[in-house]
């Protein structure tokens, strides 16, 4: 007899369009599976928020997707992930797992590297929060993470804009001081990052290798699915909704290409009002 959580989506955040793009590695692996999104676009960006203001969306926004009902909770923003993730699993120990986007990566990035010298481009809070250097020191001790915050990158990709020379010329800028550390590696520690992959490529250089979180998210998620014995048949196609605090057109604009797939209905939630992120970069 099937769990009854088994019929429950699994619900995934993220400040923005970024996460889809873990929620397009999440549908391709997992298309037997439904799946809710929450982009929280109306207190966009988080980068530039506080590790408080940051655990109070992170908990807001859990309980709201789990009052419309959750089997696994994803964290799919690395600010988020970075700040509030250990208080998120413990509002929630015992009403549904939580996974986030950081420890991940760190293990992918510390399979990959040979001469650990590792890179991560991420937003000011992600890299303020020291989070990636936790990770990476317990998946790989010897390795040296070389962090760049990008307060820019993050607002030009949500956008939405065309591929023009102030985005290459920020993208240039941030791998600079990656390209002087000689890392071997590169975290893109922001899941609008992969949007802007073949830039990042390039300006790294053919033999750097880059890391994304979504493929590694995905492979977590249908293992905990698994272990707790709730994941749904395989015999089935899995269905897919969105919801958003700010503009649903706007958004649906946008994440299209972000998850490469049709978008369909998106629908628009209030949240709690918040102060203008600082320096809104």
């Amino acid at each position: 007899m099937a769990h009854p959580h088994a019929s429950l989506p699994v619900a995934v955040f993220d400040s923005g369009v970024g996460g889809l793009t873990v929620l397009h590695e999440c549908l391709v692996s997992l298309p037997h599976e439904d799946f809710t999104y929450f982009g929280d676009t109306a207190r966009f960006p988080y980068g530039e928020r506080s590790p408080v203001a940051l655990r109070a969306f992170a908990l807001e926004l859990g309980e709201l997707l789990l009052a419309r009902g959750a089997k696994l909770l994803v964290v799919a923003c690395n600010s988020a992930t970075a700040a509030a993730l250990p208080s998120l699993r413990v509002a929630l120990e015992g009403r549904v797992r939580v996974i986030g986007v950081v420890a991940p990566e760190s293990l992918l990035a510390a399979g990959v590297t040979r001469s650990g010298e590792v890179g991560l481009l991420a937003t000011p809070a992600t890299v303020a929060s020291g989070a990636y250097e936790r990770a990476l020191a317990t998946s790989a001790p010897e390795a040296r993470l070389h962090a760049v915050a990008c307060p820019e990158l993050a607002p030009l990709i949500q956008a939405g804009g065309e591929v023009d020379d102030r985005l290459v010329d920020c993208v240039e800028g941030y791998c600079a001081p990656l390209r002087a550390a000689g890392v071997d590696t590169v975290i893109l520690g922001c899941t609008h990052y992969p949007l802007v992959r073949p830039l990042i490529q390039r300006a790294m250089g053919r033999g750097v290798a880059i890391v994304s979180s979504g493929q590694a998210i995905a492979d977590e998620v249908a293992r905990e699915l698994r272990l707790a014995g709730i994941e749904r048949k395989v015999d089935r196609r899995g269905s897919y909704r969105f919801l958003c605090s700010g503009d649903p057109q706007a958004f649906r604009r946008v994440g299209v290409r972000f998850l490469q797939m049709p978008l369909g209905d998106v629908r628009r939630v209030a949240v709690a009002a918040a102060p203008p992120a600082r320096a809104a970069a």
